[in-house]
């Protein structure tokens, strides 16, 4: 008796449409002056903490992007330490500025 095996299929598209809708509004457009609330992963809480440590604009936290060379690792546990970002939290505000930098730099 022969058995078969069932897979479940996998939705490409669902996977490849997994940035937030947010993440798709900032990296459509040039940066300006954009808060530091319209990041992917950054909510009320995390900007206000971001802010109070003076990391109140977009470009702000673009600069230490920038300065710690663009490595995510070193990214995220900057978000950690600086304002209490989970992982998840700090992975999207990365993708989102790194996706961002693809576009416009």
């Amino acid at each position: 008796m022969e058995t078969t095996e069932i897979r479940p299929s996998i939705d490409i598209t669902a996977i490849m449409s997994s940035t937030s809708q947010k993440h798709k509004n900032f990296v459509s457009e040039p940066m300006g002056d954009k808060s530091v609330n319209e990041l992917a992963g950054i909510g009320e809480v995390l900007s206000k903490r971001l802010e109070a440590k003076g990391f109140d604009k977009a470009y702000v936290v673009l600069g230490q992007f920038l300065v710690l060379k663009k490595h995510k690792e070193l990214f995220i546990d900057w978000m950690k330490d600086i304002c209490q970002a989970n992982s998840k939290q700090a992975s999207e505000c990365y993708q989102c500025i790194s996706d961002w930098c693809d576009e416009f730099l």
